[in-house]
């Protein structure tokens, strides 16, 4: 018989080992996606364009898979709580079905679909870019499966509490592809596929390690084996956990992209001002981002073992380290802006109003932000998908994406006006959020026997 625990306890030394190599996984991968962009601008300024219109829908993939993966796996995480290890391997190999099934699907429905993505999504293009851009989706999109994989992989090691091995994993992902672009591009001169093969390598490699590294003995959650065997009790409830989480990104992304359109209308000066406010700020939150998939581990183990006090407790101690760890890249970012400002070597226009969205965010990230976004992660973990679903969609197209363009474009304010609209965006957010974090309704939410 399948015993339980109700006590979950992490030392300090175990989150220290569970959050380190999450930070360093984020920002890996934010600094890996900026030397894509500058190897890529060695091909040509209509490579750079094909490129970045088919990572716009490529990036609301990799983040909605993510969060597929993550809100699926908070059912394995919640086993291991119980100390019912098989049925946590058992949801284990469900998710990693789910979702190599679901992208082999979308991947037909992108294939199929490509004249309809690359001629009405992205519009009228010049002749080079559509070319580029054709060539680039071609390749980059077959990676789908294994971008898929891979995610799944990577939260189940998070839910185990071994955040090393997927950072690892990524670590190495990510070397396959900038050196595969720096042979291709610099070495054999080729155009976007130079930038495409590496990508899709990358991919198939860490989906092939993280299926191999799953199946190892030691570990509390292994998937012996992937049948395509479909439990009906498992799968509602990743479709109950997961759905929403990947909904909530993908509707994130879409919320940014349609910004990005009323950003465009404003200038050559602001739309280089938002592209370095988005990375400076992409880096401010690197380690709130690490902090929270954190939190997704502890609480679903915590929920799991049924003792929400301690997913309150260790809740709260992991949102008081997000607002240390954030206080302290906010201040790093802010030191080394002048220096980033005279690299991009943009206009004075630029980045004036570069200076100001990057320190506005700064300084509001490190009271609002932890709690945002944050906070919200024990609510996910804990089960609780619907309402932050509901919440953050809600706020996400009224207050960021409604008011950003009424305050940017009809008052006047510009882009400084869309940042500020984002700002108002958190503060809508933790007003639901907080109070839902101190009710005990979040408590209901978990597995049911």
């Amino acid at each position: 018989m399948e015993t339980k625990q109700i006590n979950v306890e992490f030392s300090k030394r175990e989150l220290r080992r569970l959050i380190v190599p999450l930070v360093i996984e984020q920002l890996l991968a934010i600094t890996v996606g900026l030397c894509d962009s500058v190897m890529v601008a060695q091909v040509g300024e209509a490579a750079i364009s094909a490129v970045s219109l088919v990572d716009t829908v490529n990036v609301l993939l990799v983040n909605a898979f993510a969060a597929l993966a993550t809100g699926g796996a908070v059912i394995a995480g919640q086993y291991l709580g119980r100390r019912e290890t098989e049925k946590a391997a058992h949801s284990g190999e469900q998710l990693v079905l789910f979702m190599g099934e679901l992208s082999l699907l979308i991947t037909a429905l992108f294939y199929l679909g490509k004249g309809f993505v690359l001629g009405v999504v992205f519009g009228q293009v010049a002749p080079d870019v559509a070319a580029y851009a054709n060539t680039y989706y071609l390749i980059v999109e077959a990676s789908i499966p294994f971008l898929a994989i891979y995610s799944a992989g990577a939260a189940l090691f998070r839910v185990m509490g071994n955040s090393k091995i997927s950072m690892w994993v990524s670590l190495w992902m990510n070397a396959i592809n900038v050196l595969g672009n720096a042979i291709l591009i610099f070495g054999l001169h080729r155009g976007v596929e130079g930038v495409a093969i590496p990508t899709l390598i990358s991919r198939f490699v860490a989906a092939a390690a993280m299926v191999a590294l799953l199946r190892r003995e030691d570990l509390p959650l292994r998937v012996r084996r992937i049948s395509l065997h479909h439990d009906p009790y498992v799968v509602k409830h990743i479709l109950h956990f997961g759905v929403p989480n990947g909904m909530e990104s993908s509707m994130f992304q879409l919320g940014k992209i349609l910004l990005l359109s009323t950003v465009s209308v404003l200038g050559t000066a602001s739309v280089a001002a938002n592209a370095i406010g988005n990375t400076m700020a992409s880096f401010q939150c690197v380690a709130g981002n690490a902090l929270g998939l954190a939190i997704v581990t502890v609480v679903s183990r915590c929920v799991g073992a049924g003792s929400y006090e301690l997913a309150r407790r260790y809740t709260k101690k992991l949102v008081k380290t997000t607002y240390l760890y954030m206080f302290a890249t906010v201040v790093l970012t802010l030191a080394v802006l002048p220096l980033v400002l005279q690299l991009y070597n943009v206009s004075p226009e630029a980045e004036a109003i570069a200076r100001k969205i990057i320190w506005l965010h700064g300084s509001m990230s490190v009271f609002i932000w932890p709690i945002s976004f944050t906070l919200p992660q024990a609510l996910r973990a804990a089960g609780d998908t619907r309402y932050t679903l509901v919440v953050s969609s809600v706020s996400m197209w009224t207050v960021r994406v409604g008011v950003g363009i009424l305050l940017g474009r009809w008052w006047g304010l510009g882009v400084f006006g869309i940042w500020l609209a984002m700002m108002l965006d958190w503060v809508a957010r933790s007003a639901f959020f907080i109070p839902r974090f101190h009710g005990h309704r979040w408590e209901t939410m978990g597995l049911q026997e």
